[in-house]
């Protein structure tokens, strides 16, 4: 067990570890009133998680892995989650009141309300034709899609996982890190959404270029990036 492979096993201790941060951070994020943003935070975390699994299971049972949790993520992706954890953790022992604005919280947990929801339509509405990894070639059951959330949004992922990103850390009240991770995930976006536009382009030549003019990134500062 834990050796790697995609075995039901894995699986299950993946799961059953994700569901258990979540049924205890949901705890936390009820009850106390010391670390209740920091409950709520671990709680989506652990969600999203596992929903980028089940959607691929759902949809992409083929190419489905134990990476498909995400979990591993990259070693920048688990550096950001433990800085934002101990922000929030000096600065509620060192400015306990800055740490229970009640705005912030509210627009925090909307953002990652928003964000998830973005982010498992996207999965739905695109089935098999979602993937985690760029595609360098055009496979021969990809197809352009433009219908549910993909009518309003091109990237629809990315402007959820945007969102959600940047929710936690507003509901956190982590000035240090909110900064930090919208410099990131712009560099991040920017880069990954040039490349795959220009390869849509290339799978789909002008039947993109249309889409392109009717749904948007928005995303801050790259929504005009590839016209």
């Amino acid at each position: 067990m834990l050796d790697g492979r995609h075995t039901p096993q894995n699986v299950t201790i993946y799961s059953f570890f994700l569901g258990t941060v979540f049924s205890a951070s949901v705890f936390v994020g009820w009850y106390s009133k010391t670390f209740s943003q920091l409950g709520i935070f671990l709680a989506a975390l652990s969600l999203f998680h596992e929903l980028e699994y089940l959607f691929t299971a759902l949809f992409n049972a083929n190419i489905l892995s134990l990476d498909s949790f995400l979990i591993n993520n990259g070693q920048q992706y688990h550096i950001a989650h433990a800085a934002a954890i101990i922000e929030f953790l000096i600065e509620a022992y060192l400015f306990p009141n800055h740490k229970n604005i009640k705005l912030f919280y509210y627009i925090g947990f909307l953002a990652i309300v928003v964000g998830q929801i973005a982010r498992s339509c996207a999965m739905w509405h695109a089935k098999h034709n979602f993937t985690h990894m760029i595609q360098y070639q055009k496979r021969k059951d990809h197809v352009l899609v433009t219908t549910g959330i993909y009518a309003y949004l091109r990237h629809p992922s990315y402007f959820g996982f945007y969102y959600w990103a940047a929710g936690t850390q507003i509901l956190l009240c982590n000035p240090i890190c909110l900064i930090g991770f919208l410099v990131a995930m712009h560099k991040f976006f920017s880069d990954r959404i040039r490349e795959e536009e220009l390869l849509l382009i290339k799978f789909f030549g002008n039947e993109y270029l249309e889409y392109q003019k009717k749904a948007f990134i928005w995303i801050p500062l790259i929504n005009n990036l590839t016209h």
